[in-house]
């Protein structure tokens, strides 16, 4: 009880001491940063030029094509062994995903439906982030180009 009673006197005191101004007493704070209306000294990363736009060899399919195949394939799991559900993931994963799913039992896999259609964020020329939407959730697959032909090289899963 004391010590809530030193408590609210020392509050009491340091608001009456105080102007009611909110300002942190000099030294204490750091000053407002200088705002420049010449857009050649705008450091921000905000760009006005467009985004990169995917590359992609022709004849080859598009990330968002990639991804769904990918993405529906990993979602055919009932009643198929661990290699045939494997195979086919295959066609759109590189290999080190391919490694990392071998031996994986697709009984696991927490979904059974794609809905709609995988939405990319775009990283470069050469990389692109997909979500996809399942009945019980998302799918993110990273996707990657180097030679212009998309492959799956990561994925992750948030249920809903």
């Amino acid at each position: 009880m004391v010590l809530v009673a030193i408590v609210l006197a020392i509050v009491g005191i340091g608001r009456l001491l105080s102007d009611g101004r909110s300002e942190s007493p000099v030294g204490l704070g750091s000053p407002a940063p200088a705002i420049s209306i010449d857009p050649s000294e705008d450091d921000s990363i905000v760009s006005s030029e467009p985004p990169p736009s995917p590359k992609t060899s022709p004849g080859r399919a598009e990330p968002e094509q990639v991804a769904y195949a990918f993405a529906s394939a990993w979602v055919s799991h009932t009643g198929v062994t661990s290699k045939k559900w494997l195979d086919r993931l295959l066609p759109n994963a590189t290999t080190d995903l391919a490694d990392q799913l071998r031996g994986v039992d697709p009984a696991g896999v927490p979904a059974d439906q794609v809905i709609g259609r995988p939405a990319l964020d775009v990283v470069n020329d050469t990389q692109v982030n997909a979500i996809v939407t399942m009945n019980t959730g998302r799918l993110s697959l990273r996707l990657i180009a180097p030679d212009g032909h998309w492959l799956v090289d990561g994925i992750d899963w948030e249920a809903a």
